[in-house]
């Protein structure tokens, strides 16, 4: 049940920042969006280091000097795939016009939407392996320490619920659809965590490998993505502050609660 509520948080905070469509009556400004990129940012990174990566070596501690090569690995193939992914996978991004990966006759919407679902599927996957590990007694994971992480998802989730959605009703479309939009594009992460949990057993022995491929593909997101659309153009420095404000916030969850 703890760990359910615990994949379902994340959701719950993408839902409501999409809510903000419904009280915000004009588009959102440029100032506010790059604090909260930023901030997205400084929270994804935090939890690649402090609740992924770290724990990965961690478990590996009696190897020696050799303890790092599994979170090494695995964010390689992390990045890796996000890559690959990116590639196969038509998709639009916000605040541009020019679609990425193959040709496709997909509406400007559908292809917004698949831009957020690569986005989010990191964020599940990395809420579901550090659930697992807790769940499988790994001692460098405890159950705290997931919560820290599928909390401090949910916290990046609220901005980018309201980023996604509020573009959306800018671009023409009801608030009612914009909000659907911008909370279904958060249904990725229960369902990408839960998997992970369900195959819990089969991957015991690669968990540090999961860790770091979750921190890799998260990582792989905010290089490529949040980073470049929160650096570009004026009031930069909202967003460097918004980043630091998050990555402190993240690991001091994940401290506390760990």
């Amino acid at each position: 049940m703890g760990t359910a509520i615990g994949l379902l948080i994340p959701l719950l905070g993408t839902m409501l920042g999409a809510a903000f469509v419904f009280f915000m009556k004009k588009d959102m400004s440029p100032r506010l969006q790059k604090s909260l990129l930023g901030f997205a940012s400084g929270v994804m990174i935090a939890a690649s280091v402090w609740s992924l990566l770290i724990p990965a070596i961690e478990m590996r501690s009696g190897s020696g000097h050799w303890a790092v090569l599994p979170a090494a690995i695995g964010f390689l193939a992390g990045v890796g795939f996000l890559l690959l992914l990116d590639e196969l996978t038509p998709h639009l991004h916000l605040g541009t016009d020019k679609p990425e990966g193959p040709r496709s006759k997909l509406s400007r919407t559908a292809m917004l939407a698949l831009a957020v679902t690569i986005h989010n599927l990191p964020e599940g996957m990395a809420v579901g392996v550090v659930f697992a590990a807790a769940s499988q007694g790994a001692e460098s994971v405890s159950l705290a320490s997931a919560v820290a992480v599928s909390l401090g998802i949910a916290i990046q989730n609220i901005p980018e619920g309201a980023i996604i959605s509020m573009p959306m009703c800018a671009e023409g479309n009801s608030k009612a659809k914009s909000f659907l939009i911008g909370s279904l594009s958060g249904v990725v992460e229960p369902l990408g965590g839960l998997a992970v949990v369900l195959l819990a057993a089969w991957l015991t022995p690669i968990l540090p490998y999961m860790l770091a491929f979750a921190a890799g593909a998260m990582c792989y997101v905010v290089v490529e993505e949040l980073i470049p659309e929160a650096s570009s153009g004026e009031h930069s420095n909202l967003s460097t502050i918004g980043f630091a404000i998050g990555f402190v916030l993240m690991m001091v969850l994940d401290v506390v609660m760990g």
